[in-house]
């Protein structure tokens, strides 16, 4: 690892004033550091300048808002919302889904908002909180900015965040009655590894058992994390019979274009891409009304 020197930064005025002293090529910052010190091994990334956010306990905590949503602070770790009562209240999927990644050690170290920003397109949080329609703040010495965390992925390990920019917040609007959740992962190898292909849905019906609403997100099968509007589309309004989740699900090998890897060839994950939407999609449907699994 080549040498660099750490900065232990109180405040996030003071994190602003190290990204602006050092540029942003030259300086990576830090929360967990379960990525960044793993490609600081490899070479990949070679900083002269490392700003830790571990001091920033304005930075820490889960928030249930008054409306019925959650506020989930950046450096909240995987295992501090995997625990968390308030996400278990919210949708009891979310925290299931943060209980897959990696292990326990790892979550005890990871943080939600180094996850999103290193910006894995295997990785377990972004499909479930895509599909709850989550948004994230990205906080700056020129303000902040919100968006959808649908928008906030733009490639491979890249994202939109802005020279300067810090994610510090993940937020989850209210979720209607009845709504219901699920996130399957497929890993033919150990259970703590990165899925081969993984799908969260979310799915709320009417009085006549039709689709009123419907989110699908996938991870594992694209360059980012890849939200499925074209599987929305074709069940909002529809009633989820087996033979239309099929037809839906069908729909992916459309917008899905996996890497070969060890996980598998190009090929293999798109045709589990189809198994899991659909297995999921099932899922989601056969739950009990509001039931959040």
């Amino acid at each position: 690892m080549r040498p660099f020197a750490l900065h232990q930064a109180d405040s996030l005025d003071e994190v602003f004033s190290l990204l602006e002293r050092y540029g942003d090529d030259d300086v990576h910052l830090i929360a967990g550091g379960t990525s960044l010190i793993l490609l600081m091994n490899l070479g990949l990334v070679e900083p002269s300048h490392v700003v830790s956010l571990r001091r920033l306990t304005d930075l820490r905590g889960i928030v249930a808002g008054s409306d019925g949503g959650v506020e989930v602070r950046a450096l909240a770790t995987h295992r501090d919302l995997e625990l968390s009562p308030e996400l278990s209240r919210y949708c009891p999927a979310l925290p299931a889904t943060f209980g897959h990644v990696a292990t326990v050690r790892i979550r005890n170290q990871g943080t939600v908002g180094g996850n999103l920003a290193h910006a894995d397109p295997a990785q377990d949080p972004p499909p479930m909180l895509m599909a709850l329609n989550a948004e994230v703040t990205l906080s700056s010495r020129n303000g902040q900015r919100r968006m959808p965390l649908d928008e906030f992925f733009v490639g491979y390990l890249t994202t939109v965040m802005l020279p300067g920019e810090v994610l510090t917040a993940v937020h989850l609007p209210p979720l209607p009655s009845g709504t219901r959740a699920a996130y399957t992962k497929f890993l033919p190898r150990t259970h703590d590894d990165y899925a081969t292909v993984s799908v969260a849905a979310t799915m709320r019906l009417d009085g006549d058992d039709r689709c009123e609403e419907v989110r699908v997100a996938l991870g594992g099968v694209a360059a980012t994390p890849l939200r499925a509007r074209n599987v929305e589309d074709a069940l909002r309004g529809e009633t989820p019979t087996d033979a239309r989740l099929a037809e839906a699900a069908s729909l992916v090998l459309d917008i899905v274009d996996p890497p070969d890897d060890a996980r598998g060839s190009s090929a293999y994950k798109r045709r589990m891409a189809r198994v899991w939407t659909e297995r999921t999609l099932r899922q989601v449907r056969d739950q009990s009304d509001g039931a959040r699994q």
